[in-house]
């Protein structure tokens, strides 16, 4: 005959009943409890030896006064003495005979490549090809020199800003020293010379007020002066933009673009590196 199967046993409940719904009674293993309140040990013996707790300013420093932040400043000081050297001779370097040294010369430009990229592409675009109202930096020109003893004195002082040693130059606004007639005749003039669509007529008579007005700074050909960092106008190349209207808002309310003097951030041998990386990006004189 047939077995019976047996009874299950019902396992033993705490007791507690909610609603008609009981509450086994299943501890967890001893193994899993000692493991538990040895991380609870652990946890609170971490946050007294090492950083934890945050406060208003800071967070607890912990006994043992470890921390990330200064970990990475021991990592930092020791790449900087082991490269003051060379750093050294980078900053007394003379920089139109930078390239005859080839391990200077590569050490600059990869120094220079780690500057750019902290302090240059916020304006200049991680490739040095700028923007509107931002240089680029790949092509030939350069409004106050390409070669790389300017470009090192522009990186080092800046462009109208308050050093003393900026370069400086500032474009009237002629929208109150021109009538708009003028104005209209004057871009007209601007872009027969830069070979663009233009009215002849207009043109014409816009000659002789660029030359009046114009020419002392971006000569009488247009094709500008580095001394006050007056743009090439026969070119193809625009700062801000070289249609009609972008033209005509330039000579009406000018333009006053501004560089921060990075020397007052970096170092000689930073700036020199920085100057060495533009320089090579192609548009280098």
């Amino acid at each position: 005959m047939a077995r019976k199967p047996e009874k299950k046993q019902e396992p033993e409940t705490t007791g507690h009943s909610w609603d008609g719904i009981e509450e086994y009674n299943n501890p967890l293993p001893r193994w899993w409890l000692w493991i538990f309140y040895i991380t609870i040990i652990w946890g609170i013996g971490y946050t007294i030896a090492y950083p934890a707790w945050p406060l208003i300013n800071g967070a607890t420093p912990g006994l043992l006064g470890w921390s990330t932040r200064g970990e990475v400043a021991e990592e930092i000081q020791r790449f900087k003495e082991k490269n003051a050297a060379i750093e050294a001779r980078l900053a007394a370097a003379d920089l139109t005979t930078l390239s005859e040294d080839p391990e200077l010369m590569s050490y600059a430009i990869n120094a220079g490549a780690a500057v750019f990229r902290t302090g240059c592409i916020q304006c200049h675009g991680a490739g040095g090809q700028g923007a509107v109202g931002y240089p680029n930096l790949l092509d030939d020109d350069w409004l106050w020199g390409g070669d790389i003893e300017s470009i090192a004195y522009t990186i080092r002082n800046g462009i109208r800003n308050e050093t003393d040693d900026a370069r400086y130059s500032e474009m009237p606004r002629f929208g109150e020293i021109l009538e708009e007639e003028e104005i209209d005749q004057v871009v007209n003039y601007v872009l027969a010379i830069s070979g663009q669509e233009h009215d002849a007529d207009l043109a014409a008579l816009g000659a002789p007020i660029f030359e009046e007005s114009c020419a002392a700074c971006h000569g009488v050909d247009g094709k500008g002066d580095r001394d006050f960092g007056a743009p090439n106008l026969t070119d193809a190349i625009w700062l801000y933009g070289g249609d009609a209207e972008t033209i005509k808002e330039t000579v009406t309310y000018s333009r006053f673009g501004v560089m921060p003097a990075m020397g007052l951030r970096l170092s000689d041998a930073q700036v020199n590196a920085v100057a060495a990386y533009v320089h090579q990006l192609g548009g280098g004189e």
